[in-house]
């Protein structure tokens, strides 16, 4: 195409949520429509948005806009070359940056269509999973699920120096000439002072760690997908995603191998036979839009019922693994001898509100100095630094709540219907600009709601919050609370329980005690990797039985709440994906 036909971009900035500026390109529509439609393009590893920048012209969709961001630590966005707090990071950006499109630039979500290539792929994945966006569809180009490393054991020497030596950085082995068989782009990629060679051992076992999990519970991915294989990839295996095509749980799926291309899918010599494909899969899933599938009877019948029921089963009595886990049992028997969290776990549950209160505290004791390190091995669980994460997380978006609240001049009055201890509202309080006008806690353990008003009194929040007891599952006796909230927060209730009836009760009084025009922050546990050895090993505060969980895909989740037409707003999710918090509001009418 001419030079002087190409459509021109305009560069800006947008915040991601810990605050730092990251760096995007638009190009904006030639033919734009009524709605809004977008494309947002997903640069590989090493790379930044430019070198996505042909597809603009060449996939030939004057009516949409189109959108390319630079990943941290890549291009014109800050950060050390290749690297990214965390790989979770990365994946919370692209949340930031599609929230980014809807408040600034007015595309709707569900007008956005993905186009992500290698490492811009697994992250697109990864965000599909976590934060089940409502997007159009999702085209994933040589996804770096699984990246080849030639050296034998080379992930476990990673992970090791790793462990000893902290984060350093590895340059990539891949020449230019392995990636596309177009000398232009060839030349480009030698001559870009932008293209960093480095990547971070931090994001590449991140990336890994992600894959893994993404591939395993793709079925949670509900999107309509076109995966693009190229047939000589030297970067990356073709089995991974294979694997992740099998395992995706949406209906509209598609996979095109494409003999001969390289790695550099998006880039090669002869694209031109792949980009009428992506083109023609972006325009129909934007002609017709398909029913979402309904999972609030995912309790009922599904993968996840499946496999919460295999959890509750009971194993052959003689078998290796039953008894395997009867010492996995006898030796946190002996270990609460010592320590106290697993004591404390034991005596009321290790999802009881006096377990979260001590695992928010994060101060290991026991008895003798091995009784505190088995506590500290104890509290640095991955499941236990989630939750500290949530507790994070929690804080942040009642921050967000109250601001919001303030910026449309309503009241300020909080709710949380089981709140544990409440220790994770108190810590919110401290840090708010403003005190709200009342904050209630409720919890239907009497313990709870005498360690909350302890709490509250060494505070000296008396005056501010109130602490009662009450069942989280009542509809009536919520829906009669009055004066009624403007925020609601539900945090690490409903994850502890399978029937989705009991949550739906709950939210039918919640909502229809929130003002309009209100809040709800909830949270969701769509991942774990320690289920079996909870179930097997752990007990819950319900008469000490066996601790079982099932878990909410978050579109699930997400679904269970807009039943009550609640819209979501925004999500967080920890850097494993297993806890996420939303928030959501109630419309004013």
């Amino acid at each position: 195409m001419d030079d002087d036909c190409k459509r021109q971009d305009q560069s800006a900035h947008f915040p991601a949520h810990d605050g730092t500026e990251l760096f995007y390109r638009h190009w904006l529509a030639v033919l734009p429509s009524a709605q809004k439609q977008a494309v947002v393009l997903l640069h590989r590893g090493h790379e930044h948005s430019l070198r996505l920048a042909h597809l603009v012209d060449e996939l030939g969709l004057p009516e949409y806009d189109f959108f390319a961001w630079d990943a941290r630590g890549h291009g014109n966005s800050p950060g050390p070359r290749g690297d990214s707090p965390s790989f979770g990071t990365s994946v919370a950006d692209l949340q930031a940056f599609i929230e980014h499109l809807t408040t600034h630039h007015g595309v709707d979500e569900a007008n956005v269509a993905i186009v992500a290539q290698s490492v811009g792929a697994v992250v697109a994945a990864t965000w599909a999973h976590d934060y089940a966006p409502r997007i159009r569809c999702l085209v994933l180009a040589a996804p770096a699920f699984q990246i080849k490393l030639y050296v034998p054991f080379a992930w476990v020497g990673l992970r090791l120096l790793y462990a000893l030596r902290g984060n350093f950085f590895i340059n990539s082995y891949v020449k230019p000439r392995f990636l596309t068989h177009d000398s232009a782009r060839i030349a480009d990629y030698q001559r870009d002072p932008a293209i960093s060679r480095a990547i971070s051992v931090r994001m590449l076992l991140g990336l890994r760690e992600a894959a893994d999990r993404v591939i395993k519970d793709a079925g949670a991915i509900r999107l309509p997908t076109q995966l693009l294989i190229s047939g000589r990839d030297a970067v990356v295996k073709r089995s991974a995603q294979e694997r992740f095509f099998a395992n995706l749980g949406t209906p509209y799926k598609e996979k095109h191998e494409l003999t001969g291309f390289f790695h550099d899918t998006l880039g090669e010599r002869q694209r031109e036979r792949v980009l009428p494909r992506i083109k023609r899969f972006i325009l129909s899933h934007g002609e017709r839009r398909l029913p979402m599938l309904d999972l609030r009877s995912a309790d009922r019948h599904g993968p996840t019922c499946a496999e919460a029921e295999g959890l509750a089963d009971t194993l052959p009595r003689h078998s290796l693994r039953a008894w395997y886990w009867r010492a996995v049992r006898l030796g946190l028997q002996q270990g609460a001898r010592l320590s106290e969290g697993l004591r404390l776990g034991r005596e009321t549950g290790f999802d009881s509100g006096s377990t979260l209160d001590y695992i928010y505290r994060y101060q290991p004791n026991g008895r003798s100095a091995l009784g505190r390190w088995i506590d500290h091995q104890y509290l640095n669980a991955i499941g236990w630094r989630g939750i500290r994460q949530r507790k994070l997380n929690l804080e942040a978006l009642l921050l967000q709540a109250q601001a919001r609240l303030r910026q449309a001049g309503m009241a300020s009055r909080i709710l949380d219907i089981a709140a544990g201890h409440g220790r994770y509202v108190l810590d919110a309080l401290a840090q708010f600009p403003q005190p709200p006008e009342a904050v209630r806690l409720r919890d239907y353990s009497e313990r709870n709601v005498h360690a909350g008003r302890a709490l509250i009194r060494q505070r000296g929040l008396d005056a501010l919050v109130t602490f009662e007891q009450g069942d989280a599952f009542d509809a009536e006796a919520l829906a009669a609370l009055r004066p009624r909230p403007t925020l609601i927060v539900v945090s690490g209730l409903y994850e502890l329980f399978a029937d989705n009836a009991l949550i739906d009760r709950s939210l039918l009084g919640l909502t229809a005690a929130l003002e309009p025009g209100g809040y709800l922050i909830y949270t969701g546990q769509p991942w774990h990797p320690q289920l079996e050895f909870i179930a097997r090993a752990l007990t819950s505060h319900r008469e000490g039985a066996p601790w079982v969980m099932r878990r909410r895909e978050q579109t699930e989740m997400d679904l269970l709440v807009a039943h009550h037409g609640l819209r979501k707003l925004t999500q967080r999710t920890d850097d494993w994906g297993i806890f996420t918090v939303s928030l959501a509001r109630k419309p004013l009418c």
